[in-house]
C-alpha cells in the first residue's frame, strides 16, 4: 500500500476487487425478513436486477448473521439468483468483510477488536447467571449472542452488563446481542460510507427488526418493510427519513426505492 493512501484506497486494496467508481445508489439491506423476505417471484426479479446493475448499485449486506451464516445464505439462495454483495457488515455491526471472499477488512474490524479486547472474559460469567439466556449456536466475533426466553428474562438485569462498556441489543423479542458500546449497524455503516467517500443522498437502507433501528437513526433514507416487527414500527414517529412500506421483503424495498426517487434505475424491470 502506498504511504499516505486514503481510506478509500486502503479499503479498495483490502477488498481486492473493483468497487463501483460512482454508484448511483448505495443499497444497504438486512437479510432475514428484508432481502430474504417476500414472494419468490419478486425475490428472483430483484436479485437479477442487483446482479445486472453491479456498476450502478453498490450493495451492502447489513445483518446480524456471522460470516459463516452469510456464506450459507449465498449458497442456499443461488438458485434464486442472489449474488454476493460488494461489502458485508455482519455480527450486528461488529464485522466488515469483502462481499466476494467474506474475508474481514482490517481497516474496519481492527478498531472494533481493540474495543472488544478483554470484555468476553469479564462478561461471560455474569451472563451465565441471568435466567432466560442461552448462547446462540453461532460463531460470533466481537460480540456475544444469546437466545431469549422472554418468560424468564428480566430485562432490567442487563443494565449491570452494560455498565462494563457494552450495549445490550434485544431484537424480535428472541435475540440478545452484546456488543462493544457504540458499535451497531448504524455506526459501522456510517464509518464505511466515510471510507468509501459516498454521498449520503445516494444511500438507502432497509430492514425489519430492532437491530436495524440504528441504521434508521443515522438519518439516512431508510425503508421499513411491511413485515417489520411491532417494536420497530413503534419507533417510526421518531424516524423522519424512514419510509414505512406496505409490501413485505424485497417488494417492500422496491416500494421504498420508488418513494425515494430511484425508480429510474429499474423502471420497466421490477
Amino acid at each position: 500500500m502506498t504511504p499516505g493512501a486514503t481510506p478509500r484506497q486502503r479499503l479498495q486494496a483490502q477488498l481486492g476487487a473493483t468497487l463501483p467508481q460512482a454508484p448511483e445508489l448505495v443499497l444497504v439491506t438486512d437479510l432475514d425478513g428484508t432481502l430474504l423476505g417476500g414472494p419468490d417471484p419478486w425475490r428472483r426479479r430483484f436479485y437479477g436486477w442487483l446482479q445486472i446493475e453491479r456498476q450502478r448499485v453498490l450493495h451492502v449486506f447489513c445483518t446480524g448473521r456471522d460470516l459463516a451464516s452469510v456464506a450459507r445464505v449465498l449458497s442456499e439462495q443461488r438458485q434464486l439468483g442472489l449474488a454476493a454483495p460488494h461489502v458485508v457488515i455482519g455480527d450486528v455491526g461488529s464485522t466488515v468483510a469483502c462481499g466476494a471472499s467474506l474475508v474481514p477488512l482490517p481497516l474496519a474490524t481492527d478498531p472494533i477488536e481493540a474495543r472488544w479486547a478483554g470484555l468476553p472474559e469479564r462478561l461471560l460469567p455474569l451472563l451465565e447467571r441471568i435466567p432466560g439466556l442461552s448462547p446462540q449456536p453461532v460463531s460470533t466475533q466481537r460480540r456475544l449472542a444469546y437466545l431469549i426466553d422472554p418468560l424468564q428474562l428480566d430485562i432490567g438485569r442487563l443494565a449491570a452488563i452494560e455498565a462494563h462498556g457494552v450495549d445490550c441489543l434485544v431484537s424480535d423479542n428472541r435475540y440478545l446481542d452484546v456488543l462493544p458500546a457504540g458499535v451497531n449497524k448504524g455506526s459501522t455503516l456510517l464509518a464505511l460510507l466515510d471510507w468509501l467517500e459516498v454521498d449520503h443522498a445516494r444511500v438507502v437502507t432497509a430492514g425489519d427488526t430492532l437491530n436495524d433501528l440504528a441504521m434508521f437513526e443515522t438519518g439516512l433514507r431508510s425503508v421499513m418493510v411491511g413485515n417489520a416487527e411491532p417494536a420497530l414500527v413503534a419507533a417510526l414517529p421518531g424516524l423522519a427519513r424512514t419510509y414505512r412500506a406496505r409490501a413485505h421483503g424485497c417488494e417492500g424495498i422496491v416500494e421504498g426505492l420508488r418513494h425515494f426517487g430511484f425508480a429510474h434505475l429499474f423502471e420497466g424491470r421490477l
